[in-house]
Formats: structure tokens, sequence, C-alpha cells
């Protein structure tokens, strides 16, 4: 039972890693296959009909001056801080990587952006700031048609992220109580079996010359992983003992009757596991 638990845990923080880096270094993922929800349908639903008003509004006859990127230098424009066009638009909204916009309200943004620059530098009766206050104003026309439905649609997400954002916590918090309540009967299982080696440790006798023998030659039949654990239980009681050497004397006559207990419950344990196997 205790076993099971630490086990949820474990998988639960692992997942939330998981999901981090997913997040770090992917950037946005593909859409999933097979059905949609009602929310991410909607979004998408959105995001083509911005993509159908962005495509005609650079197919008017009076686009071509605000497709590609200005001329700064030609046009000495040193003060032209915020270069925007329809290339760089297109190019943003049709980017794999997460560098592109977030939400359509940035496509909105820019586009804007585009034609207030177009009339910022040029006069009001220039060609171009004329063909920019028209193209801003059936643009402003266009988006007005789609407005109701991205507030709303703004409004379902904000709560939705709100409820999602709630029950993260929620299951954080739960499985923060858990690890607590997990660290407690570990500690108290770890003191428990701390006593109980001491109760066995206080029972131990003295091994026979032939049960010396016995454990010795049972020493050496340990894998070597556990042969290597039982020399670290020696070192631990015996700083002075060597046993990373190729070739180790072990003198079971000097060591306490401790260290003999705990190899002797490390041969056990190796037997069972080989049984299992």
């Amino acid at each position: 039972m205790l076993e099971s638990k630490v086990i949820e845990v474990e998988q639960f923080y692992q997942s939330t890693d998981v999901q981090n880096n997913d997040c770090k270094t992917k950037g946005r993922k593909n859409p999933l296959t097979g059905s949609k929800k009602p929310l991410q349908h909607a979004s998408e639903e959105i995001t083509c009909h911005v993509s159908k008003i962005i495509t005609e509004i650079t197919r008017h006859e009076y686009a071509w001056p605000f497709l590609e990127p200005v001329d700064v230098k030609g046009l000495k424009l040193y003060d032209y801080y915020e270069p925007m066009d329809f290339s760089i638009i297109k190019r943003k909204m049709n980017a794999k990587d997460g560098s592109g916009y977030k939400n359509v309200r940035e496509i909105y943004a820019d586009v804007r952006l585009i034609f207030n620059n177009a009339m910022t530098y040029n006069d009001e009766t220039h060609d171009v700031h004329q063909m920019a206050e028209i193209l801003l104003d059936e643009f402003e026309k266009k988006w007005s048609h789609l407005l109701p439905k991205l507030t709303k649609l703004e409004a379902e997400l904000s709560k939705e992220t709100h409820e999602n954002l709630n029950k993260k916590l929620a299951q954080e918090a739960t499985y923060a109580n858990m690890t607590m309540k997990l660290s407690d009967e570990l500690s108290k299982a770890d003191m428990a079996l701390k006593n109980l080696k001491s109760l066995m440790i206080a029972k131990c006798r003295k091994l026979s010359s032939l049960e010396k023998s016995l454990l010795a030659a049972d020493i050496t039949k340990l894998s070597p992983d556990n042969l290597h654990k039982a020399l670290e239980i020696v070192n631990e009681n015996n700083p002075n003992f060597q046993f990373s050497r190729e070739d180790v004397t072990l003198d079971l006559d000097s060591q306490e009757k401790e260290v003999i207990a705990n190899i002797e419950e490390e041969k056990k344990s190796d037997v069972k596991r080989r049984r299992m196997m």
C-alpha cells in the first residue's frame, strides 16, 4: 500500500516535469486528430475568418504599397521604429516554431500598424496616405463583423482557463499533502526498521567455526552487486577495511555482530531474489 502511494506520487511529478519540458522545447503542438473540443473548433473558425479578411485586403487594388517592407534607408525614414507589412504578417501567421501570433488580436494590431505608419509618414494629400485610409476603413468594417464572435470566444476561453487552473492547483495541493503524509509514514517505517535491526543484533550470538565457514562460502556466491553491498557494510563499521581492491581479505572473527547480521541479511535477500527470477 505504501509502495503504491510512493509510485503514484513519483509518476505525478514526473509527468508534470515532462509536460513543462514539452512546453519549453516544442512550442506549439500539432492539433490532435479526431473530434475537437467546441472552443478549439470556434478558435480555428475565427482564425480562418481573419485569414480570409487578410487575403481580401491584400487583393485590393490599393494594397500593393503595403505588401512588402518599406525601404526605410532609401526614403530616409530614420525615425521609422516599427516597420510592418503584409509579408511579415503572413510569415508570422504561418510560423510553426512558436514565434508566430498567439492570438488574432495581435494580427489586428499589426494590420492597423501598417496603415497607421503609412498615414503618419505620408501627407494627407499623398496617394499612399489615402490608400491606407481606405484600406483601414475596409479592414475595420470586416473586423467589426467578427468582433462579437471573438469577444464571446475570449470570455469562454478565459472561463475554461480559470477552471483548468483551479483543477491543476487542487491536484497539486492533493499530491503535496500526500507527499507530506508519505514522508511521515516513511520516517516511521525507517525508525521501526532501525529498532527491529537493533533488536535483531542484540539477540545475535557469536558464530561457530562451522557457521563461519558456511557464511564465508556463501559470501563468495553472492552476485557482484550484492557482494559489493556486503563489503560496503563491513566498510561502514571498519573504515580501514579496503574493499575496492581486486583481492579482498575478510576476517570474520574481527567483525562486529552487527556486521555479521547485516551480511547474513544481505545473503538471504540475494537468495530470495534468485528464486524469484
